[in-house]
């Protein structure tokens, strides 16, 4: 959420950065909404103080016999209590308004940040080579299925569209990617591994900015629990409603988990194979810091998601994402993509992204530095997207037979398997 207070002295930068995302400008009616908020605040705490100095005086009145002028005064304290109760309800109707509009706001694009639509977004570094291939190079899923791993007829009838079955070496290839993320990022990065809950609550998911705007991409439950669409949800909540001392930053957490998502805007986007399930595994990388680390914790966090795809040797790009093509919560993005020789395409692989304060002041996520109270920076990213790393490992490690060499990496996760094979 963003800063009420900042918003106040300078509305019309407001306006300004919200442009860079395409969004109406808005200052006009927050301000409104604000001083409205405001004046019932400020008359709010007149009566208080009105009714607590009344008070007082039936007291004296009281001791002093003044039987008659106390009886007066109990009743201009009873008025004034029914006349608080209305308004503290008008006040909270306000605030109610006020806080809903700025909940739909999406965070403020970093000044370098490219603006405009995804056609802007910057490509700043390649990495590796693209392998050779004496053959056409097949699709992952076109593979998966010739070797009998990749089911994807029996998880249609099972669950309907956008699920898999896999099975052998291939699910067992997945599970060896998933420990591998696991131990590079925990012993030479230093996160902390966290086992977290799948199934948050409402304040959990609003806490991150996933509602309420957007719901419809969510699973939730018929006992109001949602299913977490990355484990940003549970690890960056770990803070909410708390204050840590700034020596106990960064926080690092890194957990492998389940992922749900609706895919409710993908229509016909990404039908085959396991590119865009509705249920997926990822490995997240999340780190909470003061707003004098955040801008290094970004660049530190970027450079242990492509480590992963340095040691799998698999060629990749890094983009800054354009303000138009941000996620709703971030204020600038590295988006990592690897490539994929059966689609003969750059695909998304991880977003790192830095929220600043945005995700905190929703979640009331603070550190304190001397004796001020500050708002903690969020940052959050893939690292990596499982199911998309295996599609690059089938992609770029297949052979004209249809086998698959297992990366030398992989391998003691294989228990020394080396290619997969029918």
């Amino acid at each position: 959420m963003l800063d009420i207070k900042q918003i106040r002295e300078n509305p019309k930068e407001l306006d300004s950065s919200l442009a860079k995302r395409n969004h109406p400008s808005i200052s006009d009616k927050i301000i409104s909404a604000d001083n409205k908020n405001r004046a019932i605040i400020v008359k709010l705490q007149a009566l208080q103080e009105e009714r607590n100095s009344k008070s007082k005086l039936i007291g004296i009145y009281t001791s002093e016999g003044k039987k008659d002028e106390a009886e007066k005064l109990k009743s201009e304290v009873a008025s004034l209590k029914n006349e608080m109760q209305e308004l503290e309800s008008s006040q909270k109707e306000s605030q109610e308004n006020l806080n809903s509009i700025l909940s739909a706001l999406p965070n403020n694009p970093s000044n370098d940040v490219p603006v405009g639509d995804e056609s802007f977004n910057k490509e700043i570094k390649i990495e590796g080579a693209k392998k050779d291939f004496s053959f056409t190079p097949k699709e992952h899923d076109e593979l998966g299925e010739n070797l009998g791993m990749m089911d994807f007829e029996k998880s249609a009838k099972i669950s309907g569209a956008r699920f898999v079955v896999q099975s052998g070496k291939i699910a067992k290839l997945e599970r060896a990617i998933a420990n591998f993320m696991l131990d590079l990022h925990t012993t030479e990065f230093g996160y902390r591994e966290m086992n977290v809950p799948i199934l948050v609550k409402d304040q959990s998911v609003y806490g991150v900015g996933q509602l309420p705007k957007f719901k419809d991409d969510l699973f939730k439950t018929t006992d109001d629990y949602w299913l977490i669409p990355t484990a940003e949800v549970p690890l960056s909540n770990m803070t909410r409603e708390t204050i840590v001392d700034i020596l106990d930053l960064p926080m690092r957490y890194v957990s492998h988990t389940p992922c749900f998502r609706s895919e409710a805007g993908a229509a016909g986007k990404d039908t085959r194979g396991i590119m865009r399930q509705h249920q997926f595994y990822k490995v997240e990388l999340v780190s909470l810091t003061s707003e004098d680390q955040s801008k290094e914790e970004h660049e530190r966090m970027l450079s242990c998601a492509e480590e992963v795809l340095k040691r799998l040797d698999l060629h990749y790009r890094v983009v800054i994402l354009s303000s138009e093509d941000m996620g709703f919560a971030a204020q600038k993005t590295y988006d990592i993509e690897v490539w994929l020789p059966g689609q003969n395409a750059f695909r998304e692989i991880s977003s790192c992204s830095n929220c600043g304060d945005f995700q905190a002041r929703r979640m009331n996520a603070r550190y304190k530095e001397d004796k001020e109270i500050k708002f903690l920076h969020t940052l959050n990213g893939s690292g990596l997207a499982v199911g998309r790393t295996l599609i690059s490992v089938l992609e770029n490690y297949q052979n004209e037979d249809g086998s698959i060499q297992v990366p030398d990496t992989l391998i003691p996760y294989m228990g020394g398997i080396d290619k997969i094979s029918n």
